[in-house]
């Protein structure tokens, strides 16, 4: 082994080190994850610097205004927090062909117009494939430079030499340094290529945007503490087969983590769906028992979506529990509220509950709109097409009060509904909401009667 080198083990889930390999992590207790890494200590000295540095009072600490940069995307913005911050490194995953690259380089070609300099390096396609997809996209302008290159240290030469203002890493997994001793895509090298990175981008003040595999669990790939390295985790989601894309954040150091944004894959690219609501209420069919429109909220953004239920009687002694879009356990909690509550023997019933348009909503909210669904399909009755309902459902069939009530009745009235069922403690603090007829319930038999 080389002078100055030893070898460390790491977990690749949480990035605990030892200097032995351990069958169990002792931090965060997962088994087999500890993985084998030589490091190379450095042998500059340090006591120069250590007399230098010195801690500073939190009063010394001169504070400047953020300065964000626009991307012209208000999806993107509103995920970003407000636009790009400058010096930040973003993390996107996403699954495979789900339109990662896409996203990045429409991103470059409505940054182009800023007169800043950007550079796409892509260690996955030929410049010439990237030029294919840019044609598709629109016309850019010289401010965008690409570079296909995996070596880390020519990277960071050609970085520090253009010093460009935003950076495209497509993907980190094709990265690799000559200083690590294992192949690229590995745990080593990703850990160690996001460090390197991260330094550039506090370094030099530059924006580094890093496109991350995902695994089949639907996190990045490579160790845990990628995500904690970064400051913004994105996470492109959607049905490669359908047309809609959610960009949600999980991780941001310079925003909430409430919003998500929305856009369709059309043939030149991603289009910005800026009323997600109308978008996923197209289609809806009418006159058609067990559909219901309810009101979910993603941030600040209230989402009005279709919640249909199929109630039929079971040929076999287990009915089923069928659950595409919402939480399992929360369809057969809100069943068995229904049954106990109302008298319902939905015990004898299959049951299969579906948020129509391929969404994923878990806010409680959704309750009523579930429960309303699951009875209005047992009891062959039509829900009006001009009804929406949100509201908790509890244990003892009480409807529990939501936040942004307001937010969520403004929205119904903007898209034409005409009646809302909800919570009657939220009622009673509702204001300028003339032109909407307001039903307020307590329990869910008062909203299962607001139906007749």
């Amino acid at each position: 082994m080389a002078k100055g080198t030893k070898t460390l083990f790491y977990c690749k889930e949480c990035g605990n080190e030892s200097s032995k390999w351990l069958g169990q992590c002792p931090v965060c207790h997962e088994w087999n994850t500890f993985v084998e890494a030589k490091v190379t200590k450095s042998s500059q000295k340090v006591e120069k610097a250590l007399m230098e540095r010195k801690p500073s009072h939190l009063s010394e600490i001169q504070m400047e205004e953020e300065k964000r940069i626009s991307t012209h995307m208000e999806e993107m913005d509103r995920v970003l927090g407000g636009g790009i911050v400058r010096g930040s490194l973003v993390l996107v995953g996403g699954d495979p062909g789900i339109g990662k690259s896409t996203l990045l380089l429409q991103t470059c070609h409505r940054l182009c117009a800023d007169d800043l300099s950007l550079l796409y390096i892509s260690g996955e396609e030929s410049l010439q494939q990237i030029r294919m997809r840019a044609d598709r996209i629109g016309e850019f302008n010289d401010h965008l430079a690409l570079l296909a290159e995996t070596n880390l240290e020519i990277i960071d030469g050609v970085i520090r030499k253009e010093k460009p203002d935003i950076v495209i890493i497509d993907s980190i997994q094709t990265m690799y340094s000559d200083g690590v001793d294992s192949a690229p895509g590995s745990v080593s090298q990703v850990r160690e290529s996001t460090a390197m990175l991260m330094k550039l981008a506090k370094g030099l003040g530059v924006t580094v945007f890093v496109v991350g595999h995902v695994t089949k669990e639907g996190t990045v790939a490579g160790p845990r503490v990628l995500e904690h390295m970064v400051d913004t985790v994105l996470y492109f989601e959607g049905d490669r087969h359908a047309s809609y894309r959610i960009l949600r954040a999980v991780k941001n150091r310079f925003g909430s983590t409430d919003e998500i944004g929305v856009f369709e894959m059309q043939q030149d690219g991603l289009r910005e769906v800026l009323n997600p609501s109308e978008y996923m209420l197209e289609g809806k069919p009418e006159e058609a028992s067990g559909s219901v429109v309810a009101c979910s909220v993603e941030g600040t953004r209230p989402i009005l979506v279709e919640v249909q239920a199929l109630v039929c009687r079971s040929n076999f002694g287990m009915p089923r529990r069928t659950a595409a879009g919402c939480d399992y356990n929360r369809v057969n909690l809100l069943m068995a509220v229904l049954e106990k509550r109302l008298g319902f023997h939905l015990s004898e019933y299959d049951a299969y509950v579906n948020i129509a348009g391929g969404m994923k909503m878990n806010e409680p909210a959704i309750d009523l709109g579930i429960a309303l669904a699951i009875v209005s399909s047992m009891k062959d009755q039509v829900i009006s097409d001009r009804v929406i309902c949100f509201g908790e459902i509890g244990l003892s069939g009480e409807v529990r009060s939501v936040q942004m009530a307001e937010q969520r009745v403004n929205e119904a009235k903007k898209l034409g509904f005409e009646r809302v069922i909800l919570p009657a403690s939220n009622l009673k603090a509702l204001k300028n909401t003339k032109g909407i007829d307001l039903v307020g319930v307590a329990n869910i038999a008062e909203a299962v009667k607001a139906l007749d």
